[in-house]
């Protein structure tokens, strides 16, 4: 199994970026997939998840609203659009199938990870 993740660089704060998570291997219809960040000095954290049937659910308050995750089934790719962006926002993003259908924003629970596209955030 492979995810490509991709759609990174660099926006000023206000913009827009789009990223896309690519699979080989497994198809987003039958596992769950979440997206995840990591900040410079930060614990990766969860963004944003879908489960198998396409349900999401986003974890902080400050990505309700301004975070959406979709897929396309054709293309077997998650993505995951990002409005409003803030300078917090800056990180390394992945994306990663879960284990099971089911989605959650456990690390655990995902066992194929992509390597991670970077989001800078300028001020």
């Amino acid at each position: 199994v492979q995810l490509q993740a991709s759609g990174g660089g660099l926006v000023q704060a206000g913009g827009s970026l789009r990223l896309s998570c690519a699979a080989l291997g497994r198809t987003f219809i039958s596992y769950g997939m979440g997206w995840f960040r990591q900040a410079p000095g930060k614990e990766r954290e969860v963004v944003g998840t879908m489960t198998r049937s396409g349900f999401t659910t986003y974890y902080t308050d400050s990505e309700k609203g301004r975070f959406t995750i979709s897929r396309d089934n054709a293309k077997n790719t998650v993505y995951l659009q990002m409005n409003s962006l803030k300078p917090e926002d800056t990180a390394v993003y992945y994306c990663a199938t879960s284990k099971t259908g089911w989605a959650s924003e456990r690390e655990r629970d995902y066992d194929y990870w992509g390597q991670g596209t970077q989001v800078t955030v300028s001020s």
